[in-house]
């Protein structure tokens, strides 16, 4: 199931260990407020989780390094979507011509 993101919310943990093996999470929350999902980011040496999928909310985890970058993304792409697929989870745009701008 394929879910549009509608708002998200940050949480960014301290210490050197994180908080239960993450070091920041994303919230991503679809029509009408439920959760679609949790995008966590992991440091070097964190142990890194599985995707993964429960009822509709997906888990979905990447390095630390892509933060900005998914941040990035739900700033300034519309629509955003979330699904997940072959044991994987996915954060994804639609289709847009080439040299649209922002």
């Amino acid at each position: 199931m394929t879910t549009e993101v509608k708002n998200y919310h940050i949480l960014l943990y301290g210490s050197p260990d994180g908080y239960q093996t993450n070091r920041a999470q994303i919230a991503l929350y679809g029509p009408g407020g439920a959760v679609a999902g949790y995008i966590r980011f992991n440091d070097p040496g964190m142990l890194f989780e599985n995707d993964s999928q429960s009822g509709s909310t997906i888990l979905m985890h990447l390095p630390s390094s892509m933060f900005q970058s998914v941040l990035d993304v739900l700033r300034n792409e519309k629509p955003v979507y979330i699904y997940f697929a072959q044991g994987r989870g996915f954060l994804s745009t639609s289709t847009e011509p080439v040299g649209e701008g922002e």
